[in-house]
């Protein structure tokens, strides 16, 4: 290239660069002109030509009033809490402010992180980048989604080459923590959607420890359609001079127009009746249905999948993967006809198209809730209806539903088109045993959400009837419901302190009246007062635990009656042993008390007739000397301690060699006794039957008694002699010249060439001699052997 090409070049290049300059100088100068009641199109604000052509292209052409009212502002660098209706694009409205200010300051990768978007669900992080994605597909920005049930070294690694991200504040403060990529020194803009559910208590510790992190210097922009304006969340954010944009604020409803509002009121064991014959009816529509908790929908969603109502059936809600659940979220969005069952994590700001009816089968905690649960339908202004199914105690939510502006009318259910899949479910749960444990998941779970509920003036747990609801999920016997147990008893016990606090003060100012003087007269009988109305308390319920049957007098007497206890006289220890409540043992208190009594594992005990202990040998150490090695605590070994604990041990295992050898000696011996006997006898038996013939059979019995009598045990006379058979076996006894027997009729020579320790007692002379004579007698038999074949030859 040569020099006049390389300044070409180098003109072009500046000629690029200054119209887009001039351009963002111009767009920044138009933004404190925005002129909010003559701004109708995207194309009225000053914005750059890359954003408008992305809107353009998405079919984003006119501006809903949130968005007239909020993007100039945000242009302009102020700090706004956002309030509107559910559907009426806020989205957008913090989207196209952060594009833009990026924009004008030339952002790049190398900049880093531009802004942060937070949001309370997963699903609406991840709706909202994929709006991103289509909005600011023409910038030069790169965006990332950071949420819970992804992959987190993925996510690690790219941190710090995003611009614009998008997260859950769980996952944001585990990479502020745990990553070193991860950097807001420069952050431009906070948004915070759905901010009055960020902001609560169930992301407060976390939300507080995220904001610490942020830099001091920035813009803060809060959206939601129940928007906070409590001054301590306000304070957290350390907003400067915030602009408060409610664009719904004066208008008759909170809720859309086009959104109609409906509740019953319907007995607990008949709302699985009710959402099942509604869905048969509404086949040819998108429904979502909200649960209070995630077992009931993973119970009604299985068991209606089951059941089969000729609809697509869906559940989403927490416990489900990540990327299950974002495509359950992309098939809804995409089906004509289906049914979502959910819990509030789809609650807040997805936008699902074309929906029918939101059937709300449990009762919202608060008004907010209800409106953002509701606000699933009717969006950008289309039509929907709205369905709240109340339980007769939990009706007061209506006041207060009035009170907020929402209107709702009450409707009432056809008995003739019920249809109850009651007796389908208890045969399903007879057959399938998992499911049968959700739905018992399911039962415990809706009971613990209205537990949990602050308002007790809607929520009452002991008003609900819980052995109907058990068989109205198809469940014969109702589960127990453990928590509320131990509430009960937490609660009696607590009552028996206060009643017992009360009795001893009345008693200590009693004592102390008699000594007063006589100003303390009136006290005194306010004292007495609430004793006897203690006392006729306790009469009464002394008198309902009584039997008053005729037919249970024969069996049941009652020897006293209207027992005062205070009369009673208790000892002092008994007092505190019943004060004292039974601790619990742990597996560890256990493992103590167990070395305590030092008993050792795996040990076998044997005792004789007299209760004596038998000690084995073999298996314990019988010389002092080895008792002590093994008790002493120093570690490592003693060798020559171990070596004279051999030796000891050592005798004692020849004597009891010994000993073995001749107990298998005296036990032989005794065998060829019984053995001679039993040939003598038969012998005498058969002389006997030559000459007298045979014997009678009580002969024969005492004879076989007497045997078995001798033998001490069964008759194993009828068996050959294995000595005789197979000859003796090698190492079966100890040799001795001493001990032999008149019973061995093995010779000599023969046990010399079989036993290899005698082998050693004679010479080499003598050895030789005894296998000559063995050669000669082998030739002698051969010969013989040789002259009867020849014999039978000639033959």
């Amino acid at each position: 290239m040569t020099m006049a090409n390389k300044k070409k070049v180098k003109a072009y290049v500046k000629k690029k660069r200054t119209p887009e300059s001039k351009i963002i100088e111009a767009l920044q100068s138009k933004y404190n002109t925005i002129d909010t009641t003559k701004t109708i199109k995207f194309s009225d604000l000053p914005l750059s030509r890359v954003t408008l052509k992305s809107l353009t292209e998405n079919n984003y052409v006119e501006m809903t009033d949130i968005q007239k009212q909020s993007i100039g502002l945000a242009l302009q660098g102020n700090d706004i809490l956002g309030a509107a209706k559910t559907g009426s694009g806020k989205t957008l409205a913090f989207l196209i402010p952060i594009l833009e200010i990026l924009y004008c300051k030339q952002w790049t990768r190398l900049d880093g992180l531009g802004s942060l978007i937070i949001t309370p669900t997963r699903e609406l992080a991840y709706q909202i980048y994929e709006t991103l994605r289509k909005v600011g597909q023409y910038h030069s920005i790169s965006a990332g989604l950071i949420i819970g049930g992804k992959d987190l070294k993925f996510e690690k690694k790219r941190m710090d080459q995003c611009n614009v991200i998008i997260c859950t504040p769980g996952r944001l403060l585990q990479h502020m923590d745990e990553n070193p990529l991860f950097n807001c020194v420069n952050m431009q803009i906070l948004v915070l959607d759905e901010a009055d559910r960020c902001l609560d208590m169930g992301f407060e510790k976390t939300m507080n420890s995220i904001i610490e992190n942020l830099p001091p210097k920035r813009q803060t922009l809060l959206f939601s359609a129940t928007q906070t304006k409590s001054v301590k969340d306000l304070a957290r954010l350390s907003l400067k001079d915030p602009l408060y944009v409610s664009v719904h604020e004066h208008s008759a409803h909170t809720t859309p127009e086009g959104l109609q509002q409906s509740y019953i009121i319907c007995s607990l064991e008949d709302k699985l009746a009710m959402l099942w014959s509604f869905i048969r009816n509404h086949v040819k529509q998108k429904i979502i249905v909200f649960f209070s908790s995630c077992k009931q929908v993973k119970y009604i969603y299985e068991a209606f999948c089951r059941l089969r109502p000729g609809i697509s059936l869906l559940a989403l809600y927490g416990t489900l993967h990540q990327l299950r659940r974002m495509n359950i979220y992309e098939s809804f969005c995409k089906k004509q006809h289906a049914v979502l069952f959910a819990t509030d994590i789809a609650a807040r700001g997805l936008d699902f198209p074309t929906v029918n009816w939101v059937v709300q089968m449990d009762c919202p905690e608060d008004v907010n809730a209800y409106i953002h649960r509701a606000g699933r339908t009717a969006r950008f202004k289309s039509g929907g209806e709205s369905l709240l199914v109340l339980l007769p105690s939990e009706e007061m939510i209506i006041e207060r539903l009035k009170q907020r502006k929402i209107p709702i009318n009450m409707i009432k259910i056809n008995p003739n088109k019920l249809q109850s899949p009651h007796r389908k479910l208890e045969a399903l749960l007879a057959r399938d045993v998992t499911l049968k444990e959700t739905a018992q998941r399911a039962f415990v779970s809706y009971i613990k959400s209205v537990f949990l509920m602050k308002d007790k003036e809607i929520f009452n747990v002991h008003a609900l009837n819980t052995d109907e609801f058990a068989k109205s999920l198809g469940l014969a016997i109702p589960p127990r419901i453990r928590f509320l147990q131990r509430m009960q008893k937490k609660m009696s016990s607590n009552d028996v302190k206060t009643e017992k606090e009360i009795d001893q003060t009345s008693t200590n100012s009693a004592d102390n009246s008699d000594q007063e003087d006589s100003e303390n007269s009136s006290n005194k009988s306010d004292i007495s007062n609430k004793s006897n109305e203690k006392r006729i308390i306790k009469e009464e319920k002394t008198a309902a635990l009584q039997i008053n049957d005729s037919d249970d007098e024969d069996i049941l007497t009652i020897k006293r009656k209207n027992i005062d206890i205070d009369d009673i006289s208790m000892p002092e220890n008994e007092d505190k042993n019943t004060s004292n409540k039974k601790k619990f043992i742990t597996k560890v208190a256990l493992a103590k008390k167990i070395l305590k009594k030092k008993i050792v594992p795996n040990k076998k005990t044997m005792f004789d007739d007299e209760g004596q202990e038998l000690v084995d040998s073999a298996k314990i150490k019988m010389s002092e000397l080895a008792r002590q090695y093994e008790n002493e605590v120093d570690s490592g070994i003693n060798i020559e301690m171990a070596k004279q604990v051999l030796r000891e041990e050592d005798q004692f295992d020849k004597q009891r060699y010994r000993e073995k050898n001749k107990e298998k000696r005296r036990e032989k011996k005794r065998k060829l006794k019984i053995n001679k006997k039993t040939e003598t006898n038969d012998e005498e038996s058969k002389d006997a039957n030559d000459d007298y013939g045979i014997e009678s059979e009580a002969s024969e019995a005492s004879e076989a008694s007497e045997a078995s009598e001798a033998s001490e045990g069964p008759d194993l006379s009828w068996l050959p002699d294995p000595d005789k058979i197979y000859g003796k076996q090698n190492g079966d006894e100890e040799i001795s010249s001493s001990n032999e027997s008149e019973e061995d009729q093995i010779s000599e020579e023969e046990s010399i060439t079989h036993n290899p320790f005698k082998r050693k007692l004679i010479t080499q002379e003598e050895y030789k001699g005894i296998k000559k004579k063995q050669k000669v007698s082998n030739i002698a038999d051969l010969q013989a052997d040789e002259e009867l074949a020849l014999q039978l030859l000639q033959n």
